[in-house]
């Protein structure tokens, strides 16, 4: 699987060469570097792990410590696996840039989407709200939760108040407007989850 991890700069807007302006959000991907090789033979299934993102010396526990110095390298604050059909293509400290993609690739762009707390039904589900007037005591509340004596009960899943968003959220076939490999940026067409400075990742699209 074509894959990338970054990190969420922000949004902006591009003027593509036939003058249409295309919002963009700018993700700062990689460079990533392979830690580790797993096999079938040694783990169980194929993958690369990888890390992302320098870290201080002092940040870092000592088991993450020997688990990079054992592969001779940089600590890194975020690792993650990449499953990959022949590990044996990567090597322990081979980089991996945002070139792997080019304008006009389709990507999935998986992120943690914004935190918004403890919210009702109204923002949370988009009900409809009671009257404020002529004694209406129904403004913003849930309604009806289900029947009475029979189930005796109330459904699993029934949309109610609750913590609204900080989950994992994938918006799927994006395009790649645009790729700076010098500067380790990709811009995708329209928005991704999370907020600035968010790690995303990036991957070929599944549903094209």
């Amino acid at each position: 699987m074509k894959s990338i991890l970054g990190k969420k700069i922000g949004m902006t807007q591009i003027f593509m060469e036939d003058g249409k302006v295309v919002p963009v959000t700018v993700v700062e991907a990689g460079p990533l570097v392979v830690v580790q090789k797993k096999t079938v033979e040694s783990d169980g299934y194929n993958a690369i792990q990888v890390g992302f993102a320098d870290v201080k010396t002092h940040k870092v526990n000592k088991p993450a410590k020997g688990h990079f110095d054992k592969a001779n390298l940089g600590y890194k604050k975020i690792l993650r696996e990449i499953k990959v059909e022949n590990p044996e293509e990567f090597q322990i400290g081979q980089e991996i840039k945002a070139d792997i993609f080019a304008e006009g690739d389709m990507v999935d762009v998986t992120g943690t989407s914004k935190g918004k707390g403890t919210q009702g039904v109204i923002k949370r589900h988009g009900f409809g709200r009671g009257r404020e007037t002529h004694g209406s005591k129904f403004h913003r509340m849930p309604g009806g939760m289900g029947a009475a004596t029979y189930p005796g009960k109330v459904f699993k899943n029934h949309r109610m108040a609750g913590r609204m968003g900080n989950e994992k959220v994938t918006v799927q076939n994006l395009e790649v407007v645009r790729v700076d490999v010098e500067k380790n940026l990709i811009l995708v067409k329209g928005a991704v989850p999370g907020p600035k400075k968010g790690l995303v990742t990036i991957k070929a699209t599944i549903k094209r």
